[in-house]
């Protein structure tokens, strides 16, 4: 299979290696995490779904006692009894590196917090982002989501079907083997329902009422999701100016494809064709945009009042935000001009799926798409 070059993601993961003696590459299964691990060519690989290397791994320290340069650990979570280990280790070794590769956070976060604190590093790696897969291939992307087998499927019928395969195996396979108890089909149907909440704030008692299960529970299965990476919950950004803030966090399927998939689109025509089209480039572009800026605290900004930014993050000394439209050209609203009333934001970005730059006035431009790598030059002038 043919394997698309990543290096922003290659850079940042050594550059975690060497300043830290273990670094923690978290995403979703089949996002690239082995493939770019092993483009380190690191001296010592161990792939806990491999029966050969848990073999090796029967003794743990006999085996990795010793081990110098970098220490490679696949489907670290799948044995949570290696971390207290590895925190002695990186303490008596000081020149080995381990790289934890990790397709859950919600045990191996956990784990790790407890266990290494202080000695461990984190590089989130999503699927691939557009300077990945080429600008001038947005639309490609947009449709089929990041994940490498799903984005360089042969046509658009293959892509929706390794999608559909994905999310069976994830439910069926992957979740029960981090020992969660929930049927895969109860856990489809809420994954379903719940990317219909796509881009909108979360009522949890509503949520709950209409799947028949109580709030404590919803809280569960998005737990499981947020924590295996197919959903985002964006908090709130909370700012004492005395007005009435949403306080329930927005809801985003992360992956573009897999947000397609749930919703049966398959081909550029349904996609247009679709109600939730702009749901859809919401968040596909907040993702890129997340990716490419490296925001590690994203938040969104709304009243009650209606007033609204879709992406609200402090970088820099500053405050800034960006809105996602999907509209030939975007102008001013109102609700722009609210949130900059509210909040000190340095500048806004209005990102929209045109071409053309334009400026809505000191401090408000319109951003194609395909021209989010320059915000972080920008922010920088």
């Amino acid at each position: 299979m043919v394997h698309l070059p990543r290096p922003r993601e290659l850079d940042a993961v050594e550059s975690k290696l060497r300043r830290a003696p273990i670094t923690a590459l978290l995403g979703p299964r089949q996002c690239g995490k082995t493939t770019l691990a092993r483009s380190l060519n690191a001296e010592h690989f161990f792939d806990l779904e491999d029966p050969r290397s848990l073999a090796r791994l029967d003794a743990p320290q006999t085996a990795l006692e010793g081990l110098t340069g970098v220490v490679v650990i696949d489907e670290v979570q799948r044995k949570p009894d290696l971390f207290p280990l590895l925190r002695v280790l990186a303490d008596r070794q000081r020149s080995t590196r381990y790289l934890l590769l990790g397709s859950a956070s919600l045990e191996l976060v956990k784990e790790v917090s407890e266990s290494l604190a202080g000695r461990v590093a984190y590089h989130d790696l999503g699927p691939l982002a557009l300077d990945e897969t080429g600008v001038g291939e947005w639309r490609n992307l947009w449709l089929r989501g990041g994940f490498p087998r799903s984005y360089l499927s042969e046509d658009n019928a293959s892509s929706a079907l390794w999608r559909e395969d994905f999310i069976r195996s994830h439910l069926e396979r992957d979740i029960p083997a981090l020992g969660i108890a929930v049927p895969a089909e109860t856990l489809r149907r809420f994954w379903v329902m719940v990317s219909h909440y796509h881009g909108q704030t979360l009522n949890f008692t509503e949520l709950g009422r209409s799947f028949g299960i109580s709030d404590h529970t919803v809280r569960r299965y998005l737990e499981i999701l947020s924590g295996t990476f197919m959903i985002r919950l964006l908090p709130p950004w909370h700012a004492n100016i005395g007005k009435r803030l949403v306080k329930a966090p927005k809801l985003y399927v992360r992956d573009s494809g897999l947000f397609h998939a749930l919703h049966t689109i398959a081909t550029p025509a349904q996609l247009e064709a679709h109600p939730k089209l702009g749901a859809s480039w919401e968040g596909f572009a907040l993702e890129q945009a997340i990716r490419f800026l490296g925001i590690h605290h994203p938040y969104f900004w709304r009243t009650h009042t209606g007033a609204e930014m879709d992406l609200v993050w402090q970088a820099d000394g500053a405050l800034w935000g960006m809105e996602f439209e999907y509209q030939d050209a975007p102008r001013m609203t109102r609700s722009i001009r609210a949130v900059q009333r509210d909040l000190p934001l340095q500048h806004v970005w209005v990102v929209y799926p045109g071409s053309d730059r334009y400026e809505l006035d000191d401090a408000v431009s319109v951003l194609p798409v395909i021209d989010l790598p320059d915000v972080v030059a920008r922010k920088g002038e």
